[in-house]
């Protein structure tokens, strides 16, 4: 397995995870800090919307670092040296322009 291949799968794992904390957040200020009901579950209404809040931010910073760190240790393998469409071969000297012979008036 690639280094590229490991950061591959590094960054699926953290977008789920985005998507799953920003799906369980509420815009409205409700989501799972008003399923707790006020208990104690996680420190309380504050202490998990702090944690939504923080863990969002986070895992956004790891993803873009994954990226940045991915493409750093691409190697290149898929560039466009192997590309059927660009030709290897040097290109075929041009002909050189035709050079007319100067007319003379017609008398």
């Amino acid at each position: 397995m690639s280094t590229f291949s490991i950061f591959l799968v590094l960054i699926t794992i953290v977008c789920f995870l985005l998507i799953v904390v920003i799906m369980v957040q509420n815009p409205k200020g409700g989501g799972l800090s008003s399923t707790v009901g006020g208990s104690q579950m996680l420190g309380g209404v504050q202490k998990t919307t702090d944690f939504l809040d923080r863990s969002t931010w986070t895992l956004a910073t790891v993803l873009i670092a994954l990226i940045l760190l991915s493409s750093l240790s691409f190697t290149g393998s898929l560039s466009d040296t192997d590309s059927k469409i660009i030709d290897n071969t040097p290109a075929a000297a041009a002909p050189a322009p035709i050079q007319n012979a100067p007319v003379s008036p017609a008398k």
